[in-house]
């Protein structure tokens, strides 16, 4: 469990007024002096600057899925630092999102699986049953694509064109986390499931001999399905290691925690240059900005059940960079965690806060 932190050390300084939606003052910054959980109260502050209320989403380029990864990191601070300064936030999205996506679904299945995650996480902090119900309903409708095709495993999307890693992570996370939190014949079905997950994925090929994940299976033959090759991105390096650590709560499977952590290994060898996470592929704006901080994410994770000092290394490396090196105007983050700052946005930001909450939560 990550322990939870005095509210005292939340404090001092910062950027922002503490409205959700009032722009943060010019000049402040984040410094290397504060702690990491100061760092994180200035930066959500700021990633509040592009929150819109009216629609509970966050301003363009972030996308629908990526509101929902702002979410969780919202979550995700609350739950580090027991404070509840951000449910206004979560109600005001539950509601107000839906005006455009009822259910919080469209159609990807892997969006549908980062909402579902979010009112998980939400639940989690706010005890709200409503956001639990939530993501059992979206769950629900991604078990409605998994079918025989590549011998079994859920879709994509609607189209029903590719089976690859990101939506089978998510269904996997998201089906151990809700046996984790029902009881009785409700749990042991989401347990059942996130079993079946897992028994496809690891046979499906798509983790390497290098122990990464690639992008999918390859799709010109549906039945005839290997892995592609595709681009290794960091978050399907993160997804699956949360997805592990939730099924081995729920099961005790000896096996998973190990699977965990080659691929943690694998990836931070990998897919880093000078210990700082890089993508191996070109990223330059759009839904790849948020890929990196899903790892960082999910490595915190990891850790609380693997306390390994390598990833403590790795998250204050990570955390120190940004704030070094990522940094631009009024506690805004960048794209490349190494420098120099590019732009700033609610997406680029969330990610770079993923890392510093990992820092903070390793400590």
């Amino acid at each position: 469990m990550i322990p939870f932190c005095l509210l005292a050390l939340m404090t001092a300084g910062g950027c922002g007024g503490g409205s959700i939606i009032v722009p943060t003052a010019a000049g402040n910054t984040v410094t290397s002096a504060q702690s990491y959980l100061q760092q994180a109260a200035s930066g959500i502050q700021t990633l509040q600057h592009w929150y819109l209320q009216s629609g509970g989403l966050y301003e363009e380029p972030t996308g629908w899925w990526n509101a929902a990864n702002s979410i969780t990191v919202l979550a995700n601070y609350e739950q580090l630092t027991g404070s509840t300064k951000y449910n206004s936030v979560m109600a005001n999205t539950f509601n107000a999102a839906q005006a455009s996506h009822a259910n919080f679904e469209d159609t990807f299945y892997d969006d549908d699986g980062w909402w579902a995650l979010a009112w998980i996480d939400a639940y989690d902090v706010t005890g709200n049953p409503a956001y639990l119900t939530m993501a059992e309903t979206i769950f629900t409708t991604m078990t409605g694509v998994w079918d025989s095709t590549c011998g079994g495993g859920v879709w994509w999307s609607t189209a029903r064109s590719y089976k690859n890693a990101i939506p089978n992570e998510l269904f996997l996370t998201i089906a151990a986390k809700l046996a984790n939190r029902t009881t009785g014949n409700a749990s042991a079905g989401y347990l059942k499931w996130a079993q079946q997950e897992w028994t496809w994925f690891k046979g499906s090929g798509m983790i390497n001999a290098q122990n990464l994940v690639n992008d999918g299976l390859t799709s010109t033959n549906p039945n005839a399905c290997t892995n592609n090759g595709g681009t290794t991105w960091t978050y399907n390096q993160g997804v699956i290691l949360g997805g592990l650590v939730e099924l081995y709560k729920a099961d005790k499977d000896p096996t998973l925690l190990p699977e965990a952590e080659a691929i943690a290994a694998a990836a931070m060898a990998k897919l880093s240059t000078n210990g700082i996470l890089t993508e191996p592929g070109k990223v330059t704006g759009g839904d790849g900005p948020q890929f990196k901080g899903v790892f960082m994410r999910n490595l915190m994770t990891l850790y609380a059940a693997v306390p390994n000092a390598q990833y403590k290394t790795f998250a204050d490396a990570n955390a120190d960079s940004i704030v070094a090196n990522d940094q631009g105007p009024n506690c805004e983050f960048g794209l490349l965690w190494q420098g120099p700052f590019d732009s700033g946005d609610a997406t680029r930001q969330t990610s770079a806060l993923d890392a510093i909450i990992a820092a903070a939560a390793m400590q």
